[in-house]
């Protein structure tokens, strides 16, 4: 008897860990972040390859740092083959949110490797891409456009606020919206979106408090809808300093604190329960003076209010 009830035991068990597995969502999308920093360390600069889940072809979220976090993808099993392969094959575009160096230096330095594809910036972005960086005067002009001659390379593929566009050779579209990065400056905050799912990535961006601005307020405006409904599958947002940093020193970034102060209005229009289901991933920590450890442990206080915080690692996939 006591055998019996254990196997019904042991049965009923199995059934319910099946039951709950099943009932687990399938992922929408899979991340693989080749740089999680902020800067002073060039091999691990923002860039977040993307793709759908059932898919290979990805789009990378901005391009700090590329070959080297594309080699630590392939030390960890996430890619097969060479870095220049993943380079040219796996990535079929780009999406930068603004032209400081900690954002496109990889996608700069890699040009002369890299294979046919679009960048996709808003137009503020594209202007200093082509008159700074692609000029012939710091670079060569891998480009379509700007400083002749042009190699053509890569065709600049020019997004317009809060308007669809779709990632070629992707399963995804993507919508832009301007964010403020220390005023008048600009940065921009990219919604993926495959199928019925969709992902938000903000590239740097002050707080609307600090910039005096009301960019994330009509973000979260926009994303509210999504979030209710159970669509929007995770927020990547910046935390570059901790809560010591003095507002006049933030230059256009986040700190714990303020991130709060950021994600509570999002409650006012998305609401409290639906958000705590929505992973937010920390990005552009700065390292330097235990800093990294001071944003996670101020960030792990705020627990509390249930709060899902993911901090990236570099070359190891997440998926959502």
């Amino acid at each position: 008897m006591n055998k019996v009830k254990r196997s019904v035991a042991a049965l009923i068990c199995c059934l319910l860990t099946v039951t709950a597995f099943a009932q687990q969502p399938a992922a929408s999308f899979k991340v693989v972040p080749l740089g999680v920093r902020g800067g002073s360390n060039e091999s691990n600069l923002s860039a977040y390859m993307v793709a759908a889940a059932s898919s290979n072809q990805y789009v990378c979220l901005d391009a700090g740092t590329l070959h080297y976090g594309i080699q630590m993808a392939i030390n960890k099993g996430i890619f097969k083959g060479t870095v220049n392969n993943v380079l040219k094959n796996r990535i079929k575009g780009y999406l930068i949110s603004h032209p400081h160096l900690d954002h496109v230096a990889g996608l700069i330095i890699n040009s002369p490797d890299d294979t046919a594809k679009n960048i996709y910036a808003l137009p503020f972005c594209e202007a200093v891409l082509k008159e700074k960086y692609f000029s012939w005067k710091s670079w060569a002009n891998f480009a379509d456009d700007g400083e002749k001659p042009l190699l053509k390379k890569f065709h600049y593929a020019t997004l317009s606020a809060a308007m669809p566009m779709d990632l070629a050779q992707t399963n995804m579209s993507v919508t832009a919206y301007e964010l403020s990065h220390s005023s008048p400056y600009k940065s921009t905050a990219f919604l993926l979106k495959n199928n019925d799912a969709y992902l938000l990535y903000l590239g740097d961006t002050g707080a609307d408090s600090i910039e005096h601005a009301s960019n994330l307020q009509t973000l979260w405006e926009q994303v509210s809808p999504l979030i209710k409904q159970g669509q929007l599958k995770a927020i990547f947002i910046e935390v570059s300093f901790d809560n010591s940093q003095p507002a006049a020193l933030l230059f256009g970034h986040l700190t714990p604190n303020l991130l709060l102060q950021e994600l509570q209005a999002l409650e006012k229009t998305a609401g409290r329960e639906v958000l705590r289901k929505v992973p937010i991933v920390i990005t552009h920590e700065k390292p330097g003076q235990q800093r990294e450890i001071r944003i996670k442990k101020q960030l792990l206080a705020l627990k509390p209010a249930g709060m899902q915080f993911i901090f990236p690692s570099q070359g190891t996939m997440l998926q959502f």
